[in-house]
């Protein structure tokens, strides 16, 4: 039967191959529609794994109302003011530290300085970090150097939007060719920052500013009481642009030890809302970084940190939000491309229906010879799932070179605005087998009433016919 298919279409080559042609737009036209939406769901999933946010939550103090914002809902006053404050301590992180599954505990500790290196300085946010960090997201892929080893070194790791912030641009070895140096910015190999010293500027009170007399305390001036301590320091990595999805976990410039950010003269506070804050002073932190050791261990640490009355966000329950907007998306793309496959769906039906009538005498023949109702519906499916499979065939090729072009003219696009390149296109195998079996199913749905009508043919009124 499918011999005999073949055949009956070889017979019409230029019908054939403009039947086979709308076959091959339409899946063309769904396959690429699809292969676009289910690329951007890609690289949002991977922009996920890549940033550690499947296995990571932040824990804000109960009352606060920051967990509601970031999950997109906005408390009242006086829900916030109805909740009771719990505040994130030393204790807490212990607590937290013994849950199973998670891995490590960091707090939030921000430290407002400058940083001066070769003769420039800008002002910067030191990040208190652990050494164990190295080997997780973002800090285990730096631009050039290392991740400190102990929590007690004196080296740190800057972003590089830090240096470009003081003029000079680190150059990499598979860069183009730097533009001559400026007096004002400065183009270095990037090894060669590697290793050099440079200062971390903090400022702290200075008692010594005060003085007691008949009693009372004297302030000579305000500005008096603060003085700026330099920290030698030496640069062990760089780190490159980095994004959390909109959600900054690590918000520091530059990544300083442990031992390091406690060895530094520093305020006790780093805005004005630490000062409202009754707690400041207790060991308290903004906000704690928890990671787990696996992505099945996120849903019941959050419960249990939930349950100890704690505020806690996960960008798990955005990438639900965001699953449920690409499946909107991509029921739209598939729309569109289904249109176009349903007129082809219209030139299959076409097509064999003028070739019911122009083999009528053909269909008497087989019938007066033994050819059965069925044999007779099988034939003509056999011809319109031919047409359907390699019209999914070719409707991938089509649909993948109209993708590859159109990713290339995005690559140009964004290699012009200095963007880092990306795939906005995918076709997983799903994808691939799911359009050939479309197709050749749409054929056979077309193909029902020609093959009905065709096994209907009365052979006697078949073989007059002329």
């Amino acid at each position: 039967m499918i011999m005999m298919g073949m055949e009956n279409l070889f017979r019409s080559r230029l019908r054939t191959f403009l039947t086979l042609l709308g076959v091959t737009v339409g899946i063309g036209a769904l396959s690429s529609m699809m292969s676009f939406g289910t690329g951007l769901r890609k690289n949002v999933t991977d922009a996920f794994s890549a940033n550690d946010l499947f296995t990571s939550l932040t824990i804000f103090p109960s009352g606060s109302g920051i967990e509601a914002v970031m999950s997109g809902s906005i408390p009242s006053p006086g829900e916030i003011a109805r909740q009771p404050e719990i505040f994130l301590t030393d204790s807490v992180i212990d607590t937290i530290s013994r849950l199973p599954g998670v891995e490590i505990v960091i707090p939030d500790v921000i430290i407002p300085a400058r940083i001066r290196f070769r003769d420039r300085e800008t002002r910067v946010q030191l990040q208190m970090i652990p050494a164990r960090m190295a080997g997780y997201p973002p800090f285990n892929r730096l631009l050039a150097g290392a991740f400190y080893s102990s929590d007690s070194s004196g080296q740190i790791v800057v972003r590089r939007e830090v240096l470009h912030n003081i003029q000079i641009t680190p150059v990499l070895k598979n860069d183009r060719a730097p533009q001559e140096a400026t007096e004002d910015m400065c183009f270095l190999p990037v090894d060669s920052l590697i290793g050099q010293p440079a200062g971390l500027v903090s400022v702290s009170f200075d008692p010594s500013g005060i003085s007691l007399a008949s009693g009372h305390i004297a302030i000579p001036g305000g500005k008096d009481l603060l003085k700026e301590y330099e920290t030698p320091v030496r640069i062990a990595g760089i780190m490159d642009y980095s994004s959390d999805m909109g959600f900054n976990r690590f918000r520091g410039d530059v990544m300083v030890s442990p031992g390091l950010a406690e060895s530094m003269p520093r305020l006790g506070f780093n805005s004005v809302w630490d000062l409202l804050n009754p707690a400041t002073g207790q060991n308290t932190y903004s906000s704690l970084y928890v990671r787990v050791k696996d992505s099945r261990f996120t849903t019941p640490v959050l419960k249990a940190v939930e349950n100890m009355g704690l505020g806690v966000f996960s960008m798990n329950d955005q990438l639900e939000e965001f699953k449920q907007q690409f499946l909107i998306f991509q029921s739209l793309l598939g729309a569109i491309g289904f249109i176009a496959l349903f007129v082809a769906a219209l030139g299959i039906i076409n097509t064999m229906i003028m070739s019911i009538m122009e083999r009528i005498r053909e269909i008497g023949i087989m019938k007066s010879v033994g050819a059965s109702r069925k044999m007779i519906r099988w034939s003509f499916f056999a011809e319109a799932a031919t047409i359907g499979f390699f019209g999914g065939i070719f409707g991938l090729a089509l649909g993948w070179l109209v993708t590859r072009g159109a990713n290339l003219v995005i690559r140009i696009q964004l290699a012009a605005e200095m963007e880092e390149p990306v795939d906005l296109f995918y076709f997983p195998w799903w994808l691939l087998a799911g359009s050939v079996l479309f197709s050749v199913l749409v054929s056979l749905a077309a193909g029902l009433y020609p093959a009905a009508r065709a096994a209907r043919v009365d052979p006697v009124q078949a073989l007059r016919y002329e």
